[in-house]
Order: C-alpha cells, then structure tokens, then sequence
C-alpha cells in the first residue's frame, strides 16, 4: 500500500480520520485545546481536522496519536483511516524473528520461581507460564486450558480457581475493574464482551467497607493443601515496543504477601522439581 494509494477518495479519507479523532480524543476526555499542546499543534488545526476541513500528514497523526497514549495496534487504524500505510508490524508470536524474545520471556518467567507468572497478550490470553503458576492450574476444568486460555476466565470461572479463592467475592472485582480500566483506554469487542461474562458469574460486588488490603493492594486469598496463600500481583508492560505483538504483551506476577505464603511456594517448587528429576 502507497502512503496514500488505499483507493478511498480524498473525503472519504478526511470524514473517517475526523470521527476516528474525535472518537479518541472523546475517550480520553481531552479538549481540542488540550489535545493541541499536547501534540504541539494548534487548536485551529485540530478544530479544521475533526470538522472533516483538513487531512493531517503521517508526522502529524503520529504526534496526535501519541498525545491521546494510543496503543500500537490503534496507532495503526488512525493512520489507516487516514489512508496511510500502517507504521507498526504486528508479527505472530511463533514467528522466527520473535525467537530472541521467547528465549528472554523464559529466562523472566524462570527468573520468577518460585512464585507464579504469566506472559499474557492484549486480550488477557496465556502466552506463557512458568511451573508454579501451572502447579495453581490443577484442579482446573480442562476445557478451561484449552487456548486460547483467558486468564481472568480462568481465575474467576466456577470450573477454574474461583472456588479456590477465599475472598472472591472482593478480589473478583479487582480483576473485573482492572478490566475495565484497561477497555477505557483501549476499547475492544472481546474484552468488554469477557467483562459482561465475568459480571455474571461472580459474586455480588461487596460494599467498600469490606474490602480489605495489604498496604495499598487487594490480596488474593487462595487456599491450598499446606494451607491459605496470600499473594499480591503485579504487571509489567513492554516499553518502546515497534511491533503491536510485542507492544501489547505483559507480564503478570504473583508475589507472596507473608513469609507463610513464601515458605508454601518454595516447598512446593522444590517438590515438582524432585518429581521432574
């Protein structure tokens, strides 16, 4: 595709890019003031574009896009919209150019053990796992693993670790409103469609005098053969990705919130490790 050779008309071109701005900018909840400073533009110019005046070039679009925080893969379809090629690959995770940084995500997921983690994608949906976090999975329904397995189904699912959880009923919502802090800022048709899922099959949200936290985070309360784990969790994002895969992949780890908990999970490493010598 041509930076401009897509075959749409010159209108068609300016009427798709203006509604596709405004829908982000309206997202964001930014002014067309505010969106101007911050892609070092005028509000005028951003005024003309969303009027469907006036049909920004590559470097501006870019700018905007940035401004407004979009993630690779809506980078890609505003420029599209705009007729552009898109500037961000999107390369499948089992391609031979992504060997290099397989190899890393194993030595990070390893680097995590004794304690559970997971690489998931920008659906939620297991890329990798290291043995402690499949040592969590056992008692799960198998139709539950089969891929794409979606984490937080898996979590929460009547048939997967929710029976597990001792304060569902608080950390359930946890997870759900992380999801829907994360379809505000990048809106998608599955995601919403798994919140709606997730609403339905766990507990009642509990009043906010309930809810309980070590420090600032929501423990998860998992009970276990060698008796309760509280663990807290944490997400690491790919910074200064060029490929939507990689741009979309995060690291979610499970750390022990009490010295109990660690001891559990390092019994437990050194347990599957004796079995699998």
């Amino acid at each position: 595709m041509s930076e401009r050779g897509n075959g749409m008309s010159m209108e068609t071109k300016r009427n798709a890019f203006a509604n596709a701005l405004r829908y982000w900018r309206s997202k964001r909840g930014m002014s067309q003031i505010a969106l101007a400073m911050a892609a070092e533009t005028t509000q005028r110019h951003v005024s003309f574009i969303e009027s469907g005046r006036s049909l920004p070039g590559k470097g501006m679009i870019i700018r905007l896009a940035d401004a407004l925080d979009l993630p690779l893969r809506g980078r890609n379809a505003l420029l599209l919209a705009a007729g552009y090629a898109p500037a961000y690959r999107e390369t499948r995770f089992d391609d031979p150019r992504l060997g290099p940084l397989r190899h890393a995500l194993e030595h990070i997921l390893a680097a995590h053990l004794p304690y559970p983690a997971v690489i998931v994608d920008g659906h939620g949906d297991l890329v990798a796992g290291n043995e402690a976090f499949r040592s969590l999975t056992d008692t799960v329904a198998p139709e539950l693993l089969v891929p794409p397995v979606s984490i937080p189904r898996l979590l929460l699912h009547p048939k997967g670790m929710a029976p597990r959880i001792i304060n569902l009923d608080t950390w359930a919502w946890h997870v759900i409103e992380a999801l829907g802090r994360e379809e505000e800022r990048h809106p998608s048709e599955r995601r919403e469609a798994l919140i709606a899922e997730l609403e339905a099959i766990v507990p009642k949200r509990p009043p906010a005098s309930s809810l309980e936290y070590v420090g600032l985070a929501v423990p998860l309360r998992l009970s276990s053969p060698e008796g309760e784990l509280q663990l807290l969790t944490t997400l690491t994002r790919f910074g200064t990705a060029e490929d939507v895969t990689i741009g979309e992949l995060r690291l979610e780890a499970f750390l022990p919130a009490d010295e109990a908990t660690a001891s559990v999970l390092a019994r437990t490493a050194r347990q599957w490790q004796r079995e699998t010598v």
